[in-house]
């Protein structure tokens, strides 16, 4: 579909606290809520992470996914893309226990074990609202995530080949690409692929133009036609990257769990502001906006009514 652009939005992920911003969504109410808001901004795909109701602490209980996934599915049809890479410390099976459960139409998976280096995350915070938040943070200069070859094959056995679970494959480094390509050439993992490449996180390929066009070259090289797009930066690099995605004929992610901030110095008070600016500049660039039932198309989804929720 040439010019339709997919928006994804990030809702609250785990790297964020709920010290940040008051605008963070944290209890499954205000997920569901700030989801439903996304998606009727103009957001095609929900990604999705849990937190517990009374801390904000990122969490893999599948029960306080179910709180707010049927209520995402009942009011509006946006795909639902739960997380397997989940937060900090979690094992892997830890991170797969709600996406098994839920069997969504679709779930990230990280392309790579990766350094991931969030300590300053919180150098703008004066006070802390929770005793977990500081050193959730500081201890990762000392943090790997893992995700070996044997744990992507493993992903998508349980997932994609069980449960038919198409997979939103973040690439956060040239090697990430490369290992993707290896997963395809093993017929591990099957076209279309929707690459999302991801710039600005500390252990990854830094947020600099040139490195964005890199990326997509080296994703043309390796996947031609077999591959749809995406683009996410961390921060304050959030809309200028996504922008040049859409010029390139990209797709784009936003939301809390990539950048707190609306423009320079002011938080977004909600997600659906981050997906109403990108898409009123996409418009306004002549792109026409994906409708969740093109997403599906485009990325060969199995649809809102063969998931577990």
């Amino acid at each position: 579909m040439p010019g339709k652009v997919i928006i994804s939005c990030a809702v609250t992920g785990a790297i964020h606290t709920p010290s940040m911003s008051d605008y963070l969504p944290i209890t499954p109410e205000e997920i569901a809520r700030s989801s439903i808001d996304a998606a009727e901004a103009g957001a095609a795909i929900i990604h999705l992470h849990a937190r517990n109701p009374e801390t904000g602490e990122p969490t893999p209980d599948p029960a306080v996914f179910m709180r707010f996934l049927p209520v995402i599915k009942q009011n509006v049809d946006a795909v639902v893309n739960i997380t397997t890479g989940g937060g900090l410390n979690m094992t892997l099976d830890d991170r797969l226990a709600a996406p098994l459960l839920a069997r969504p139409e679709m779930c990230s998976l990280n392309m790579g074990s990766m350094n991931f280096n969030i300590a300053r995350a919180g150098d703008r915070v004066k006070s802390w609202k929770h005793g977990w938040e500081k050193p959730y943070l500081d201890r990762t200069d000392d943090h790997i995530f893992r995700n070996t070859f044997r744990d992507i094959a493993g992903i998508v056995e349980r997932l994609g080949k069980a449960h038919g679970t198409r997979f939103e494959f973040e690439c956060y480094d040239i090697g990430h690409l490369y290992n993707l390509a290896y997963c395809l050439d093993q017929k591990i993992v099957e076209p279309p692929l929707f690459v999302q490449t991801i710039f600005g996180i500390l252990g990854g390929i830094g947020a600099d133009p040139r490195n964005l066009l890199f990326m997509k070259e080296t994703a043309d090289k390796l996947f031609g036609d077999a591959y749809v797009w995406s683009v996410l930066a961390a921060g304050r690099h959030q809309m200028a990257f996504t922008t040049m995605a859409g010029i390139l004929g990209g797709n784009v992610r936003v939301g809390l769990e990539d950048s707190l901030y609306i423009g320079r110095g002011a938080l977004a008070k909600s997600n659906a502001e981050q997906v109403a600016k990108i898409r009123r500049i996409l418009e306004e660039l002549s792109l026409e906006i994906a409708t969740p039932k093109e997403a599906r198309e485009i990325l060969k989804l199995k649809g809102g009514d063969r998931v577990g929720f």
